[in-house]
């Protein structure tokens, strides 16, 4: 077969490169910036694609997406909408699309979370964008379709190595430099995770299966064996603090949990009022995590995700392993910041 593989040089998109190459098949990836692995190079949706991605293709996974919370509506459309599309252009009716989206197009949406009604009751123009790009590739694409839907990605569940820290593991670094002051969330609120590897396999296995008759959906995640965020903030705080004592630095503490309600009507006006501009900023930046740290119904997988407490202390043991300077680091105590009357 022949294999086109965009994002090739993303957390899903590395992973899933290794699996593909290792069947025999002819796998082209391409990527925003060449790499020894991925040497072709194509800005989608920017420019034309190249020449060497002309011809029939049995199979293209869409694994490139800007992932950034803090998309604007036109930059989420210029970022995940408009790639699709040219991606779309190189595929015909026997062309079947693997397209990687998220869980959350399929979560429970609360106009609270919102920025306005910019985003239609999404939580952020990530998650917007990848709604809409389900609509398109389902409207425009004329032959087989899979789409793959993971919820938040963290490390390989046997060594967590993962190709960048990124998403959740913001919240470490937050943890550790003492930024995360507070955590807002349902205590209760479920929490899903999935490993970067087991991704990677849902992705590989549909792009290598025969072309389903019918457009299929593949959710990965633990159901109803998922974290609560209490448990989540349980297991990254002790395993944190494993690391922190084989080394001989003392422990950090687990920061208060908020719920969004208390959060949105008590303390976000005193955070207005009384923290530093970067501190206000840091806070804001965490509290983008609570629409995903909130849910009160665990989504029903395909995939079901084995273990997700031990795949998240694999995930912070290597974090830790590989960020020694930021892990071992001793928190900064917030103070008050006192304006001018």
């Amino acid at each position: 077969m022949r294999i086109l593989l965009t994002g090739a040089t993303g957390v899903v998109g590395t992973e899933a490169l290794g699996l593909l190459r290792a069947t025999g098949h002819t796998v082209v990836p391409v990527a925003r910036r060449a790499t020894p692995e991925a040497p072709l190079t194509w800005r989608i949706g920017a420019e034309p694609p190249p020449a060497d991605l002309a011809g029939h293709w049995d199979v293209i996974v869409h694994a490139a997406a800007t992932t950034r919370w803090t998309l604007s509506r036109p930059e989420a459309v210029a970022a995940n909408l408009e790639p699709l599309r040219a991606v779309l252009a190189l595929a015909d009716r026997d062309t079947h699309l693997v397209q990687v989206s998220t869980a959350y197009v399929g979560g429970t949406r609360n106009a609270r979370d919102l920025r306005g009604a910019e985003f239609e009751g999404y939580r952020n123009g990530y998650e917007w964008s990848k709604a809409r790009c389900e609509e398109l590739v389902r409207e425009e694409h004329p032959g087989p379709l899979t789409v793959v839907r993971p919820p938040l990605v963290v490390g390989r569940s046997g060594d967590g190595r993962i190709a960048r820290f990124s998403g959740p593991y913001t919240i470490l670094q937050a943890l550790v430099s003492g930024l995360a002051a507070v955590v807002v969330g349902d205590p209760g609120g479920y929490a899903e995770i999935s490993p970067v590897d087991q991704v990677a396999e849902v992705i590989a296995a549909a792009a290598l299966a025969a072309p389903p008759a019918a457009p299929r959906t593949e959710v990965i995640a633990a159901g109803h064996a998922c974290l609560t965020l209490s448990e989540l903030l349980d297991v990254i705080c002790g395993t944190l603090n494993s690391c922190r004592a084989a080394h001989g630095v003392p422990p950090i503490a687990r920061p208060p949990l908020v719920p969004v309600e208390r959060w949105d009507r008590f303390f976000l006006p005193l955070a207005d009022r009384h923290l530093s501009p970067f501190q206000a900023q840091a806070v804001k930046l965490l509290a983008m995590f609570q629409s995903y740290t909130a849910m009160t119904e665990p989504f029903a997988p395909t995939h079901p995700v084995a273990d997700p407490a031990g795949v998240m202390a694999t995930a912070v043991r290597h974090w830790a392993e590989a960020k020694p300077r930021l892990s071992l680091a001793r928190p900064e105590p917030w103070t008050l910041f006192a304006t001018a009357s």
